[in-house]
Parts: C-alpha cells; structure tokens; sequence
C-alpha cells in the first residue's frame, strides 16, 4: 500500500503528449458554446489531476484501440462498480490513447446531474443527461456517445451478480438508426473488484424512490487492476427504420448485449489478480 502511495504521488502525465492531445480537441469542440456546458479546460485539468489514478491507481489496459477507426461511433459498454468508474477511465482511454484523440459524451442518470457541485464537473467534463433529445443532438452534431444500457442497474450489484448483464433498453438502437453510428462494443473488467463484498437493499431502494441502497465493506473503490476491451464495430441493421416495432429492435439489442457478454468472457480469462499483485 504504501508503494501505491508513492507511485500515485509521483506519477505525473506527459504534460507535452496532454497539450498536444487538447490542441486537436480545442479545434473540435470549442466551435460555439456547448450547449450542455463541456467545458475544454476543465476535462485537460480533470484529466491531468486524475490521471495516477488511471496510471497506478486502476492500472487501466486499452485492447482493442485500433478498433475504434476515425469517425464517430455510439460506444456502448457494460455498466460496473458501483459508482461510475468505468464511464471516468473509459473517456480518459479515449482521450489518451486512440488516435484521434476524441471526448467521449457520456449519457448519465438524472439522478447524477442533480448532485451538487458533481452534476456541473460531469457537464464540464463532457457528460450529459442521457435522454433521446440530447443524445440525437450530440449525434448531430458528430458526437461519440458513450451509453450503459444496463441504466443503474448494471452498476446497482450484489456480489452474487457481478459481471451479469442486466436488461438492456433499446432506445440506443432506436438512436443508432436515426443518426447512422456503427455501434462500437466495451467491456469493463476490475471495476466489480473495487467493491468485492456488496448487498443491495432494492426494496427499501424502490420504496424510498432511489436508485439504489448498497451496504458494503468499503464506500471508497479499492485499487482494483482494470481493463478495457474494445471490440470490433457493429453496423446498424439497415433494413430497420428508427419506428420499427420492439420485437424487431430487441432482436438486435440481443446482438449487441451478446458481444459485450463475450468480450467480457474473455477478459475476464486474462484479468489481473486483486491488488495487482500479480502482472500479466
């Protein structure tokens, strides 16, 4: 532990690489005010301050990055941890390691977006409030989106349920057909880890009206090693029109839930230890 510390106190990002990665982002992103408050400077210095977490903290892998080609896509992964970490390490993994660089607009729950002072930081940093107007507007706009269909659900686990894919929605699809976005795959794997002993009380949750009453040993997320595998793109059914009937839609949601099932298999096959004690 104490080595941790002292790699999370010295670990320092290639300030040069970062303002050569933000220059090329400034040129995208700053053509008017954004209208859901992205803020440029705010995701550089989120970034640079957070990055030891995802250095030596997360140790975060990328596989899979030549997969994700130089156009927009609709990233859709699985949802995990607890807390949003996997939302947080994979918009830095594309913000850092894909070339282009490119700011991922994150869909989040509009519980998140009420939260004092952390509902403003999501907004500056790039994420929105995930309903069907603001994502077809980002699309528009030749924004990658980054949605967990799984919603709360998917983070909101038991112990007993960790790295099984809840219910997908289908509204992604529906979106995915309006704007034309291949669809591109993620798994998450190590963030389940960083809070290895949950319960969730869903009743008591339903009851008081919130998304979720987890009881667990520790509410900070423990240095879990964690991996990120990107798949290869999935093309929209072109046959499908954005009001085609449920049974059609869900019949492709299938398909996308069962490539992120197997890319999460097979993660999960080459997944570092706990604590990473062990490297691989």
């Amino acid at each position: 532990m104490i080595d941790l510390l002292d790699n999370l106190l010295s670990s320092k990002i290639d300030e040069e690489k970062l303002e050569k990665i933000y220059s090329h982002l400034t040129g995208l992103y700053t053509n008017g005010k954004d209208p859901w408050g992205l803020d440029i400077d705010t995701a550089k210095a989120t970034i640079s301050k957070l990055y030891p977490f995802y250095s030596e903290y997360f140790k975060v892998r990328l596989f899979g990055k030549d997969k994700a080609l130089d156009r927009p896509y609709m990233v859709v992964s699985n949802h995990t941890g607890q807390v949003p970490i996997d939302a947080m390490l994979i918009g830095m993994a594309f913000a850092l390691e894909i070339a282009p660089p490119r700011i991922l607009r994150a869909m989040i729950d509009r519980f998140v977006t009420s939260l004092p002072f952390l509902g403003e930081w999501f907004a500056q940093t790039g994420a929105v409030l995930g309903d069907r107007q603001n994502c077809s507007k980002l699309m528009e706009r030749g924004n990658s989106i980054l949605v967990f269909p799984e919603g709360v659900q998917g983070v909101a686990k038991s112990t007993n349920e960790f790295y099984k894919l809840q219910k997908f929605t289908n509204g992604f699809y529906r979106l995915a057909l309006s704007s034309g976005f291949d669809i591109l795959p993620v798994a998450v794997i190590g963030c389940e880890e960083c809070f290895p002993f949950v319960y969730h009380l869903k009743s008591l949750a339903k009851t008081l009206g919130l998304p979720a009453i987890p009881l667990s040993t520790n509410y900070f997320p423990l240095p879990s090693p964690v991996d990120i595998h990107i798949g290869d793109p999935i093309s929209i059914n072109k046959d499908l029109s954005p009001d085609a009937t449920d049974k059609e839609i869900n019949k492709e949601v299938l398909k996308v839930k069962s490539k992120i099932r197997s890319l999460i298999t097979r993660g999960r096959k080459d997944q570092r230890e706990f604590w990473a004690k062990k490297e691989r």
